[in-house]
């Protein structure tokens, strides 16, 4: 099951609402979870939200079952128990912010604190939460949009598990089942994909860039324009912090979690003679190279020149030998178009 917030804390507060919805406490249920963090909106705007994968229900010990654990699913979710998820994260999430200093809480309502003196990054980063060009003389107006659809009038969309509190959701519409393999690797994928879409990329007479929406907005706005400069500083705003890793692993999933070796399941061991390996034994001993062509579409396997078989022969990974390699062959390339030395003239320009 897929959960979407805003900000921490999130896995808390869900990881609590399974327990008990299992009938289970804390000290004998354990939840699992896997989270990926996105910086982008559609637009190429800075929009932090969290995509986490959650196992719809919790495991407990169980000594007559495979590694000790029993997985106890979760039978249903209501609408209302979203929503009061919902609440709760908007509530001590706010609490969090005002106690770090982010935001300041009045009698009435809570707004930015205008106090961060972060540098030339946090305008960019600003400029396009808000859909603003950061650059140039027209730094802080609205970008250019093209709208070449009609407003969407009818806005009532029906979403089986989705709650909105006060700027908040959470959306929990989208599960697998266990057997659903296809299901869950497309869910994967969408949800680690790339701020930017190449295809959807373009160059416009006038030399700007245009980049065409996934989905229109309900204004009917297709297209979004931006001049070069201001393009570099929307995809520098989309780049995370040194050393922040976007993905994370919770509960019985987590890297030290004394539970993660009896759920995991442990890498195959070596398939014998006269035997085949299944579609998952397969995927787990994927090799670098079939790992890209799958996510590049890069086949080393095939020759460049013949369209034959290639086989890899090393792996070299010394920096100075790379670079020795890498000389040698751009010296190769170049001497191709250079004159020889001696070259003799032509005999029409002899003596």
């Amino acid at each position: 099951m897929v959960f979407c917030a805003s900000l921490l804390p999130w896995h808390r507060i869900i990881s609590t609402y399974l327990i008990k919805k299992t009938g289970h406490s804390k000290k004998t249920a354990r939840t699992g979870a896997v989270t990926l963090i996105q910086r982008f909106g559609s637009a190429l705007n800075l929009n932090i939200h969290f995509h986490m994968l959650f196992l719809d229900g919790v495991y407990v010990d169980d000594a007559k079952s495979e590694g000790g654990q029993r997985f106890v699913p979760v039978l249903n979710h209501h609408v209302a128990d979203i929503t009061r998820l919902a609440h709760l994260m908007s509530v001590r999430i706010a609490r969090y912010l005002s106690r770090m200093g982010l935001i300041e809480a009045d009698a009435e309502n809570s707004y930015l604190s205008d106090a961060s003196t972060d540098g030339e990054m946090t305008d960019h980063q600003s400029y396009s939460i808000m859909y603003r060009i950061s650059t140039g003389f027209q730094k802080g107006k609205k970008i250019f949009s093209v709208q070449t659809r009609p407003p969407i009038v009818d806005e009532a969309k029906n979403f089986a598990l989705l709650g909105k509190v006060e700027g908040f959701s959470l959306h929990a519409g989208v599960s697998a089942k266990a057997h659903q393999r296809g299901k869950l690797e497309r869910l994967c994928r969408y949800i680690s994909r790339p701020p930017v879409a190449e295809d959807r990329l373009s160059h416009t007479s006038a030399g700007k860039i245009c980049y065409e929406l996934k989905t229109p907005y309900r204004d009917g706005t297709t297209h979004v324009i931006f001049d070069p400069l201001d393009f570099i500083s929307k995809l520098a705003a989309l780049v995370p912090s040194p050393r922040v890793n976007l993905t994370r692993f919770h509960g019985v999933f987590a890297p030290n979690s004394q539970y993660r070796s009896a759920i995991i399941i442990k890498k195959a061991e070596k398939t014998p003679k006269g035997e085949t390996k299944t579609e998952s034994e397969k995927r787990r001993a994927m090799s670098w190279a079939a790992r890209l062509k799958r996510a590049f579409n890069i086949d080393i396997n095939v020759c460049e020149r013949c369209g034959g078989a290639a086989k890899v022969i090393a792996c070299i990974d010394d920096p100075v030998a790379i670079n020795k390699i890498l000389s040698h062959l751009q010296a190769k390339q170049d001497s191709k178009f250079m004159l020889p030395v001696n070259r003799a003239p032509p005999a029409s320009f002899t003596a």
